[in-house]
């Protein structure tokens, strides 16, 4: 942007190397030579989906007001595009397995996952190339699923590993390869990535490709070096493991290093890159043409930038004490910002004279979009598969009991006989209805739901997933505590000495309301709705007025919209 003097001269290397590629186009062994060339003589638009770090996820929490990242619904995604032109799909790596390593009670679900991924990505996705990324060696080199481009894992490490290879894209030919660190291969030597990436670019090289596509599965410092070193990168998907964004740290915008952009998808499949790329010109460096999607995040991040510097200098100007030299330099920087927004709300598509350039669209898998009916049945299916699987293997391990002098779990039926106000209070609760909301989706034997939705989840004396009928739902128990020794009580002091009042602030936090299943949650606006007349009715009175639990999630899924997709099952 032309505000920015770095940014034009990068332009200008970027041009510069745009003409470059144009030049070679016309030299022996491309289109007048062997033949075999991946040039395009006419410019070709492909579309690039960018995934990683899906780690086992088949659909997101429905306990959200705007639950992402759906195999359904990134299936469908693809469909659209492949019936507009054409499609090619990578994955950096880190598929199939959400934990690491997988506990024993969640092999059986995890396997069917990982068998569904696996599945989804050959025959309906078509990923045409997958990395090799920590969290597919959950369960070792022998449960690697898929062939896997990691150009540095030796034929000898039991992974299947395939060559660098180049594609046939819509009339363009893409080269793709992978390389993963040591730090993001447990169990397994591997080579130097940065060697081992030259290797495989030279090897690309010989069939000409017009674009190249690295899948990387390191950290982001390890990323920047290797793209940096390595000429001959168009664009790199990074799977960086913990590190990998939340859906609202995604960087709108692709990073260049070297010769190569950057792009590091959101975790879990929540936000899909989609890059729609025009070669032309006989190939050459790409440069970013921005594209309206895009746009509308980067004027965004903008926005704040500009607010926060314009506080910011009129505090300076304010302050009679502040150099006037620094006040002045700021309010030049803060134009400079301006102008910047303006001239990307002028023209947000950007498109070079020369050479090839693509836009970069975040998509936030949500729950409007339109689902693929295949994939949806095969989630169902898995539903029930794993529900069976869980309860039949759960069925054999008895709960344990309490030790002695340890309270266990006596239900709420039994409370009702001396707190029947405060049972009647809770019937009105959201908690009351825990249990029905999981069996009507499907989920009451899913380990990844069942265990905030009963009460004493593998607690001594407690619920699992084999016995839990008389603790379905959020019961009293899971905020004051185990209570047969309270009932048990045959004073009042002994009754309050061995039951708790109330329950630690940051509980429910840690327990169940996490960010990733409770994303509207706050302390005491949830507290507002489950004390009351009968139940905590002093508690409720120092609260006062203020937002609500439930107020806070209606305006969640007001902002998040209602409306669910064509095909989907909610």
């Amino acid at each position: 942007m032309s505000p920015n003097p770095a940014r034009i001269a990068a332009l200008a290397v970027v041009a510069a190397l745009a003409a470059l590629g144009g030049a070679l186009a016309g030299c022996p062994g491309s289109q007048k030579g062997n033949g075999k060339t991946g040039d395009p003589v006419q410019p070709v638009t492909l579309t690039l989906f960018a995934l990683a770090e899906v780690r086992g996820q088949i659909e997101p929490c429905g306990c959200t007001t705007d639950p992402l990242g759906d195999l359904a619904r990134t299936a469908h995604l693809i469909e659209d595009a492949r019936a507009a032109g054409p499609v090619v799909v990578v994955d950096a790596g880190s598929l199939l397995y959400s934990k690491r390593p997988v506990p024993d009670h969640l092999i059986p679900q995890e396997e069917l996952k990982a068998d569904l991924l696996a599945k989804a990505w050959t025959e309906t996705l078509k990923v045409a190339a997958v990395g090799l990324g920590p969290m597919d060696l959950s369960r070792g080199v022998e449960k690697v699923r898929l062939p896997r481009q990691a150009a540095n894992v030796p034929a000898g490490a039991g992974v299947p590993v395939e060559p660098p290879r180049v594609l046939e894209v819509g009339g363009a030919r893409v080269g793709v390869f992978g390389v993963v660190s040591a730090d993001f291969a447990p169990g397994i030597e591997v080579t130097d990535p940065v060697e081992a990436a030259r290797g495989a670019v030279t090897s690309l090289a010989g069939e000409r490709p017009g674009l190249v596509v690295a899948l990387l599965t390191m950290s982001r410092k390890d990323a920047v070096r290797l793209l940096e070193a390595v000429p001959g990168i168009h664009v790199a998907v990074l799977g960086i493991g913990r590190e990998s964004p939340e859906p609202d740290a995604v960087n709108a915008r692709a990073e260049r290093f070297g010769d190569a952009w950057l792009v590091v998808p959101a975790n879990r499949g929540q936000v899909v890159p989609r890059l729609t790329i025009t070669l032309r010109d006989g190939g050459g460096a790409l440069v970013d043409a921005v594209g309206e999607p895009a746009a509308a995040a980067i004027g965004a991040e903008l926005d704040g930038r500009i607010a926060a510097m314009a506080a910011e200098v009129a505090g300076f100007e304010a302050d009679p004490t502040a150099d006037a030299a620094f006040v002045a330099q700021k309010k030049q920087e803060l134009e400079a910002l301006r102008a910047e927004r303006a001239e990307l709300a002028a023209q947000p598509l950007r498109v070079p004279d020369r050479g090839g350039y693509f836009t970069l669209e975040q998509v936030r898998i949500k729950k409007a979009l339109a689902c693929d009916a295949g994939v949806m049945a095969a989630k169902l299916a898995y539903s029930k598969a794993a529900g069976d699987a869980n309860v039949a293997a759960a069925a054999g391990v008895p709960v344990p009991a309490p030790r002695d002098g340890e309270a266990g779990y006596v239900g709420v039926e039994e409370c009702d006989l001396c707190h029947a106000d405060e049972v009647a209070f809770w019937k009105t609760t959201r908690h009351t209805r825990a249990w029905d909301t999981l069996e009507a989706a499907g989920k009451h034997h899913d380990y990844d739901c069942t265990s905030c939705h009963v009460t004493g989840w593998d607690q001594p004396g407690g619920a699992s997933m084999a016995e839990n009928e008389p603790l379905r739902d959020v019961q009293c128990e899971v905020c004051h505590g185990p209570g047969s020794i309270h009932a048990e009580a045959e004073d009042d002091a002994t009754a309050r000495a061995t039951i708790r009042r109330a329950p630690p602030p940051e509980l429910c936090a840690q327990q169940c309301h996490t960010p990733e299943h409770s994303d509207t949650f706050q302390y005491e606006a949830y507290l507002r709705d489950i004390v009351g007349p009968g139940h905590g009715g002093k508690r409720r009175k120092e609260l006062g007025d203020g937002p609500t639990g439930r107020e806070l999630r209606a305006a969640g899924l007001e902002k998040a919209g209602k409306l669910i997709g064509a095909g989907c099952v909610k």
